[in-house]
């Protein structure tokens, strides 16, 4: 399910630096990110020249995730354990008019669940809703904004 849209140039605009440091922010510690509760546990437990593994609760589920920075570019986040598998991917790009874009895309499929069977059908009407990947990256982007206006970012 891809969606971009000009989020990074509305309200306060983000530069490519700003929305990078905030996207690799939150592949670090997503309970800063997220809407509220909706990340209890984000820790690191490895890390490496090429990838860092996170292991965390969202939405109630415990993952493991593997995630992988193309700095300034893209974050994918390989679904190494939980209830999903596949990819998330969040990546900065700039569109045919010139304007910073922040697409958000993902391969995802329900372990152990029939292919397009009614369990995954559900979880892709949640997509757009209040704890969807959409809230995710409008939480994220606020809080990358909030830290900017801070003076921590």
């Amino acid at each position: 399910m891809p969606f971009a849209r000009s989020w990074l140039t509305s309200e306060i605009p983000l530069t490519r630096e700003q929305a990078w440091k905030g996207l690799e922010l939150k592949a670090r510690d997503a309970r800063l990110f997220l809407p509220l509760g909706l990340c209890t546990r984000c820790d690191v437990s490895e890390e490496s020249a090429t990838h860092f593994v996170r292991d965390a609760t969202i939405a109630g589920a415990d993952l493991r995730e593997i995630i992988t920075l193309e700095p300034l570019h893209k974050v994918t986040f390989f679904q190494a354990s939980g209830p999903r598998e596949g990819a998330i991917i969040n990546e900065l790009f700039v569109d045919d008019t010139g304007e910073l874009q922040l697409r958000f895309y993902c391969y995802l499929g329900l372990r152990g669940m029939a292919p397009n069977g009614p369990e995954e059908q559900a979880e892709q009407q949640q997509f757009d809703g209040e704890r969807g990947y959409r809230a995710a990256l409008l939480s994220t982007l606020k809080r990358t904004r909030d830290l900017l206006a801070e003076g921590k970012l």
